[in-house]
């Protein structure tokens, strides 16, 4: 070994590196890996763990070293509303990381202080210069209220939330909080209102207050987020429309997508598809990219909102 390597500080260093690459690691590999003896390998773990650094150990033919969670980094303090508007960020693309006293922005700036100068460099020029067109339609919900949303659906906890609808009404509701969906740039709440007493998914960005509850409660088994929110989203809405597709269910179910309704058998080679709008035109218009026919059976917003595309289509085909 060098003389860096050879230094205390510099084996325990690269002891953690062995145990962060190397999960299991025995104390025996780890000192062939070091250089030195079963006993003293044990003794850099020790060092190692009087820093605070957790590192757990599990004893038998199998047993060994390994990482606890949230030390892959260099030692960093983030809050809960940071990590959760990190994560946010990464999934919904949104680039408000320039700003030091916003959460991601304080995030992003602990991330590139811990990083080498060279890799800095590169990561905060890229972070500068780059330039992301706005999606219109993300509604990016406070991360405090949604860290809050979390916290209580992990701890299966009722809260309490003051809440905003499109329209302007405001309300108060207690809620069992099942899961948060993120579904093409908006943030949904999935939940049992016992307000309503029924199922809700609400938006997260129209949360105006959020509060815990001492109450516990337990969620649906095997509950699919992600399909119930799909499912809830196609119901409820001021026009019912029924339509038939001339095309076997498993043909129609790879172009329909859940939030368009429910679909159903309606004979050997046909298709019912039940749900509502609020916008027969933006409806009738995704029920024109399936390449197959069909009929509206119910609704005659719908049914005149078809025939003013295929009007349009046929005008602009002369």
């Amino acid at each position: 070994m060098n003389g860096d390597v050879d230094s205390p500080t510099a084996r325990a260093l690269l002891a953690l590196e062995l145990i962060q690459g190397n999960p299991g690691i025995s104390a025996d590999r780890l000192g062939e890996r070091l250089g030195v003896s079963e006993r003293a390998a044990r003794r850099y773990v020790s060092i190692l763990r009087d820093a605070g650094i957790p590192i757990e150990s599990s004893r038998g033919p199998y047993g060994g070293y390994r990482m606890g969670r949230g030390v892959r980094l260099p030692p960093l303090t983030f809050t809960a509303t940071e990590v959760l508007a990190l994560v946010m960020a990464v999934l919904d693309g949104h680039h408000d990381a320039g700003d030091p006293t916003a959460p991601v922005g304080s995030a992003v700036g602990k991330i590139m202080r811990a990083l080498p100068e060279s890799v800095a460099a590169q990561a905060e020029a890229v972070r500068r210069s780059a330039a992301a067109a706005p999606d219109l339609g993300a509604a990016r919900p406070d991360p405090g209220t949604t860290s809050a949303l979390v916290q209580a659906i992990s701890q299966q906890r009722q809260v309490r939330l003051e809440y905003r609808s499109e329209s302007g009404s405001q309300w108060v509701a207690e809620v069992d909080p099942w899961a948060v969906v993120v579904r093409h740039g908006r943030w949904y709440l999935l939940c049992h209102s016992h307000r309503a007493d029924a199922q809700r998914a609400y938006r997260i960005d129209r949360i105006l207050a959020v509060g815990p509850l001492d109450v516990s409660f337990t969620p649906p088994a095997d509950l699919d987020p992600v399909a119930v929110l799909e499912e809830h989203l196609a119901i409820g809405w001021e026009y019912e429309v029924e339509v038939v597709f001339d095309a076997p269910i498993a043909a129609v179910r790879s172009w329909i997508p859940r939030a368009l309704g429910r679909l159903e058998e309606a004979g050997e080679r046909a298709t019912r598809l039940v749900g509502s709008t609020s916008d027969p035109t933006w409806y009738a218009a995704q029920l024109s990219e399936p390449p197959m026919a069909f009929r509206v059976v119910r609704g005659a917003e719908l049914s005149e909102a078809c025939r003013a595309i295929g009007q349009r289509l046929l005008d602009a085909a002369r």
